[in-house]
This record gives structure tokens, C-alpha cells and sequence, in this order.
């Protein structure tokens, strides 16, 4: 069965479906029809053992955990990697099931999108999936949407330029991906520790001024000591992660001028270029090199431009995230005007995850997700536009 057809068995008669698989084909973007049988453990490990409550599991004959797919990025880039061309320019679109339980709403539902690999000019690829994005909800009559965009890379750039302790960069940067309350935690890091002691103490004592590595080596002898694996569910770098913290704040707290910095960083928000110019100022007012970070996002936005994409209403914020560890750069949604917290379409880079799922060296990645039940309800599916763009 075809994904244009399994989308027909899901969705009943949808010519839309070919139209918009159309338009990516004149894109340049080469259709893709991952299995829907795919193994667990890349999306264990990638989102967190929390997902598994919403996969549909099972076990072959040698002991492997597979489940029905719950996206079809992760798919789509493992393909990508086994093939011939893997590390080569090349894009994909994709149109099909996939598979989530979603508590009151079905299952089983459909997904489009694009992964594009292997594009070094990655500012004019994070535009072309914007352009992209947007002629796919105009492929169902919604013109008119709201454009919400970020930079994880931003934060990062910034983080590492605040020369942090390495548990709290792990910590802020995991809160940003998360979307938990960064404005709390960073309040927090600046408490002074409490004063006494505790059970822990010599085991905080010896991680002084450690390293996660060397962390790990003592938990995990520590733990092989006492003959477990693992402490209420936590695993062996779990645990090794929170002595780390604890030992860390024990020695200070994080600076206060840090914490300044990083909450004037995340009140920026509105016209990208207006935001460019903000950034600017704060990396020349606090001394901080965040050059090649920010040229690439005015680089971005003048491709965004070129494109013929109104920079002025899109909205960009600092402290916009989709709440997924693996992007590491330009993150984006598109919204439906004055309506929902879900988003239409999503995406951004993700360039991380293929070392993650294999590759001997990193390679470029971007891509976005569409979700055509939302489109569906709210649009008038019709013929798009051909979709300028270049998948290599």
C-alpha cells in the first residue's frame, strides 16, 4: 500500500493528499515510506522512557522492542542513514499513519511533512522549510496564520558564553528543550545552600569539583558496590547527575550577574530584526562573544525575506521552545490566527540526532511536521501552489 493511498484508507477520499505530496515533488523532495514497524529503543532513548506510555510495544522472536511508529521523522532520518547516500544533500516529504495513544482522540492518525539532510547552507534550508510550511496550510485555504519562531542555538551560544559550571548548562539547556519554568529554576540556583548536612555528605564531598565522567565512575562503583542497577526507578547517570548538581550547588550559587543576563536574554521577543538588534546589545552590554549565533539569524531572516515571507509578522522570542531535547537551532510553529495551542505545522534543525541514531559524523538536518487532522477542520482542502524550493 502506498502512503498516498494508506492516507486515503485513514482519511477516506483525499485529493488533497496527492495535491500536497504534488507540491513537495516540485520542491524537489523525494517521497519517503518508512515501515510502520519500527524499533523502540531510538525513541526511548531520544524522548525519554515517558514516552512509553504513549507507544503501542511489542517484541519479536529475539527479544528486540519494536512498536507502530509515533512520528515519522525518526523513520524517515533511520532510512536516510542506511541508505547509499547518507552524509549527501537530499530531501524527503512523507504522507502517512502514525501511531500514539492521545488519551480521548483516535490513535491512528495522519502525518505529512519534509526532512532535508545534508545541507551546509543552513540558514537558506531553515528558510525553505518555513516557505515550505507555509504553502502547506495554504494548501487548505489558511492563508492567514500566525508564525511563531525561536533558536535553541541562541540560548546555547549564551550559556556557554556565561562560562557556567557543566551541570548547570546541562540543567538550563534540558529546561529550555522542556519547556519547564526557566525563570524558577535560575531563581533557585541563586539561593544560597542550605545550611546542615545529610546522608550524602561524603558522597557530595568527593564530587567536588568533578566532572560527569568522572561522576558516573564513582556512582556506577558505588552502585556495583551495593549490588544494584538502579534507586527508585533512576538510572545508574541519573543519579550520577543529581550528586553532580548537589555537589555543585554546594560550592556556590550561580552568579548573580548571570542570572540577569539570562533573564534580560529571555524577554526578548517580537520582530526578528528588532530582536537581532536587542541581542546585539546585550552580547556588547555583558562582554559576551555570541557573533556567529546571531549572524546566523539575521542570515535566516533574510532569507525568510527573499523568500517572500513577511518578517514583520513573525513573531521570534528567545524563549520559544518546542519542548523536544534533539533540535539544536531554528524551531518553529505555525498557528492557526487567535486560535489553539496546538500548532498546524512544526518543526526546525535538528542537526544532534543523526549522530544520535548512528552517523559517524554529524550531519545537517531540518524538517517539519504537519498535522492535517487540525488542517482539515479548519481549512478547505484544495490545490496548493507549486512549492519553490530546493531539497539539495
Amino acid at each position: 500500500m502506498t502512503v498516498t493511498a494508506a492516507a486515503r484508507g485513514v482519511a477516506g477520499s483525499a485529493a488533497w493528499a496527492d495535491a500536497l505530496l504534488l507540491s513537495f515533488a516540485q520542491a524537489g523532495y523525494v517521497q519517503a515510506e518508512p515501515a510502520i514497524l519500527q524499533p523502540a529503543e531510538p525513541f526511548l532513548d531520544l524522548s525519554g522512557e515517558d514516552i512509553r506510555k504513549s507507544l503501542y510495544l511489542t517484541t519479536d522472536a529475539s527479544g528486540e522492542e519494536l512498536c507502530l511508529r509515533p512520528d515519522l521523522t525518526i523513520p524517515v532520518a533511520r532510512d536516510y542513514l542506511a541508505s547509499g547516500r547518507a552524509g549527501q544533500p537530499i530531501g524527503f516529504s512523507y504522507l502517512g499513519p502514525v501511531f500514539r495513544y492521545r488519551g480521548g482522540q483516535p490513535s491512528e492518525f495522519l502525518q505529512a511533512g519534509i526532512e532535508s539532510f545534508g545541507r551546509q547552507d543552513r540558514a537558506a534550508a531553515d528558510a525553505e522549510m518555513l516557505g515550505l510550511a507555509l504553502a502547506a496550510t495554504a494548501a487548505f485555504g489558511l492563508k492567514d496564520v500566525e508564525i511563531r519562531t525561536g533558536d535553541v542555538a541562541l540560548f546555547i551560544a549564551l550559556i556557554d558564553a556565561l562560562n557556567l559550571y557543566p551541570v548547570w548548562r546541562r540543567r538550563l539547556i534540558k529546561d529550555f528543550n522542556r519547556k519547564l519554568s526557566l525563570t524558577d529554576d535560575i531563581e533557585r540556583l541563586t539561593l544560597a545552600a542550605a545550611p546542615g548536612r545529610n546522608e550524602y555528605e561524603g558522597v557530595l564531598a568527593a564530587l567536588a569539583g568533578s566532572d560527569r565522567k568522572a561522576a558516573l565512575a564513582l556512582v556506577t562503583d558505588l552502585m556495583s558496590i551495593a549490588g544494584t542497577t538502579n534507586v527508585g526507578g533512576r538510572s545508574v547517570s541519573e543519579i550520577a547527575d543529581r550528586f553532580l548538581e548537589q555537589s555543585t550547588l554546594k560550592g556556590g550559587a550561580l552568579p548573580r550577574d548571570a542570572l540577569g543576563i539570562i533573564k534580560r536574554f529571555l524577554a526578548i521577543s517580537g520582530d526578528p530584526d528588532e530582536a537581532v538588534a536587542q541581542l546585539r546589545a546585550l552580547a556588547a552590554d555583558a562582554k559576551l562573544d555570541l557573533t556567529a549565533a546571531i549572524d546566523q539569524l539575521e542570515s535566516r531572516v533574510g532569507f525568510m525575506a527573499a523568500r517572500g515571507i513577511d518578517t514583520s509578522m513573525t513573531r521570534f522570542s528567545t524563549s520559544f521552545g518546542r519542548g523536544l531535547d534533539y533540535y539544536t537551532g531554528f524551531e518553529f510553529e505555525l498557528h492557526a490566527k487567535g486560535s489553539g495551542v496546538e500548532p498546524l505545522v512544526a518543526g526546525g534543525r535538528y542537526d544532534g540526532l543523526m549522530t544520535q541514531l548512528g552517523a559517524a559524523t554529524p550531519i545537517p538536518a531540518v524538517g517539519f511536521s504537519v498535522w492535517i487532522e487540525a488542517l482539515t477542520q479548519l481549512g478547505k482542502p484544495g490545490a496548493p501552489a507549486p512549492a519553490q524550493g530546493s531539497a539539495a
